[in-house]
């Protein structure tokens, strides 16, 4: 189970948005993406999930090209932002049965029984999706990304303007599954208390470039500072 990137670029005219970016993530673990918006976390993400095709230089996902062999790596991928909405009309179980039918997931209906559950969604299956909170919605996109039991799962600011409650079940949850499932998890988001809090390791993009990659508290200590805001603010000076 590996992440594999070498030499990426994405080009828009004169302007990188991905810029000769390297990364290797060969174990389970949560990965922070961090970068203010505009760093390039986006656009990486959619060239990792195929949407975006690179200018330069190659992605291997579980040892395998992604452009070759396209289409049995995204079985084992999933992704979820906030900015995405499901159909507003299908109520949320209708929602998930499409979903996991569109992965081939077998035995479906348990499976989305039990992350439910764990989610607290169960009193949301008969709702429209149209008619949820944010922090509904997010759960319900959080069990989305989960129906394929994703070896890889890549999240786009997963907590973006939730209430700290609903924030911190989410951080938990997913601290929870990612020690149970072994999974890989990439966080990309602009929240430092969030990613202080939950990533085992973090990569640090700025005007497409990565510029620091390690573990939180190292890297802190390192530079001989309190908090990843404050390494922020450092960084772009």
């Amino acid at each position: 189970m590996s992440l594999n990137i070498t030499s990426l670029s994405k080009k828009y005219n004169d302007f990188f948005a991905i810029d000769n970016v390297s990364l290797n993530i060969s174990k389970p673990g949560i990965y922070g993406l961090l970068g203010t918006n505009g760093a390039g976390k986006t656009t990486l993400m959619g060239m990792i999930l195929g949407l975006i095709l690179p200018t330069n230089g190659v992605i291997k996902i579980f040892g395998e090209e992604f452009s070759h062999k396209r289409s049995d790596i995204l079985k084992k991928l999933n992704y979820e932002s906030p900015y995405l909405d499901l159909p507003k009309k299908l109520t949320v179980k209708q929602n998930l049965i499409f979903y996991s039918r569109m992965y081939g997931v077998k035995e479906f209906l348990e499976r989305i029984h039990d992350l439910s559950n764990k989610l607290k969604i169960n009193d949301l299956l008969d709702r429209q999706f149209g008619s949820l909170s944010a922090g509904q919605k997010t759960r319900v996109g959080i069990c989305k990304s989960l129906v394929n039991n994703p070896k890889i799962l890549l999240l786009d600011e997963p907590t973006a303007s939730l209430d700290p409650d609903t924030s911190i079940f989410i951080r938990n949850f997913l601290k929870k599954y990612q020690k149970l499932n072994k999974t890989i998890i990439l966080i990309a988001s602009h929240n430092m208390h969030e990613v202080e809090k939950i990533c085992n390791r973090i990569i640090i993009l700025n005007k497409g470039k990565i510029v620091l990659e390690g573990i939180p508290k190292v890297i802190l200590e390192n530079k001989k500072l309190n908090n990843l805001e404050q390494l922020f603010l450092k960084l772009s000076n």
